[in-house]
């Protein structure tokens, strides 16, 4: 064929088993990312690349590569290239140094008498680049069944969060709970303790929360309010539900074996067919962007609000599925 040939001839080389792939145990990872590798200038060749969205899960055959993992996303399909977590971080790395550079850049303009606020500029910068989470891929394993401890729903402020905890608990409070929250003001005529609230001191709040004893606080009109960590585990120990409507922050506290979340997206309704007088759906549509952009790797489902009461149906349906389906899980949650 070679002799026949005239012109060019190009190899395409794709990574190819004739018996079983080489050992690297039974590794399946969850996307974090979407890849698409026909985007990728970096990949040695696009044809060989495999493409996935966030929350695929992917077998990893082989990681012998620093860059460029072995990976199928099908079990019958064959393999390909993927993105090792390295060559992210290099490229992570790489824009935030081009970020950087148009930063000098940028900055003198102002001329030499700005230089020591440029500097200034870039140390915060880069302090705040060290902050941050690179997303890749998460270690994951498929179990028969496994028992999530806690609801957490997530969404814009205004889209139903409080309306859908509330509903679930009134229908099915042997099932459900919402943690008492911690308070330092003053109890009123009709509270009690422990009921609506736990009352506290401000010393006695500020020292549990040094102690890191609680998953969420703030202030509102002078007074300290917050969930405590042992609130939550007090329900599990009744054999019921958590629910919790948090900031999306709250995750990386709750995302371990112990709490066992199940994380649920309550996204904005479509502007479509409905009326935005004031422009507050088109703010609830956008915040609800921004979250799903930022956090949406740690949604186990998205439901879109389109109707509150259909809403609650499908939650409740899904978790009604979840309890009898197997499922994919963190690693780090069973070793």
């Amino acid at each position: 064929m070679q002799r026949e040939a005239r012109g060019s001839i190009t190899f395409k080389i794709v990574p190819s088993y004739r018996s079983a792939p080489p050992p690297c145990e039974q590794i399946y990872v969850r996307a974090q990312f979407d890849y698409d590798p026909l985007e990728d200038d970096l990949i040695p060749c696009a044809q060989a690349g495999i493409a996935f969205k966030t929350g695929d899960i992917l077998q990893i055959i082989s990681k012998d590569e620093q860059n460029w993992w072995q990976a199928k996303k099908d079990p019958n399909g064959t393999a390909g290239l993927i993105p090792s977590p390295e060559q992210l971080e290099w490229r992570t790395a790489c824009l935030a140094m081009e970020k950087s550079k148009r930063d000098q850049v940028n900055c003198s303009f102002f001329g030499r008498k700005k230089k020591q606020h440029k500097d200034k500029y870039l140390a915060k910068h880069n302090a705040v680049f060290d902050q941050l989470d690179l997303v890749t891929y998460e270690e994951v394993i498929k179990l028969p069944s496994f028992r999530r401890k806690t609801l957490v729903l997530l969404g814009a402020h205004g889209v139903g969060r409080r309306h859908i905890k509330n509903t679930l608990i009134a229908s099915h409070p042997d099932k459900y709970a919402y943690p008492i929250p911690h308070t330092t003001r003053s109890p009123r005529k009709d509270e009690e303790n422990g009921k609506n609230y736990y009352f506290v001191s401000h010393d006695e709040m500020m020292a549990d929360i040094a102690a890191n004893e609680y998953l969420e606080y703030g202030t509102h009109e002078d007074a300290m309010y917050g969930t405590k960590l042992e609130t939550i585990r007090k329900i599990h120990s009744e054999g019921r539900m958590a629910i919790l409507d948090v900031e999306p922050q709250a995750l990386k506290i709750l995302r371990t074996a112990e709490f066992a979340p199940y994380v649920v997206f309550i996204a904005a309704p479509s502007l479509q067919n409905m009326a935005d007088y004031d422009g507050s759906l088109e703010r609830l549509a956008k915040e609800s962007d921004m979250l799903k952009q930022l956090y949406g790797h740690f949604f186990d489902l998205t439901i879109v609000n389109n109707d509150i009461e259909e809403t609650i149906r499908q939650l409740e349906k899904s978790i009604e599925t979840m309890n009898v389906t197997p499922q994919w899980v963190p690693v780090s949650w069973i070793y």
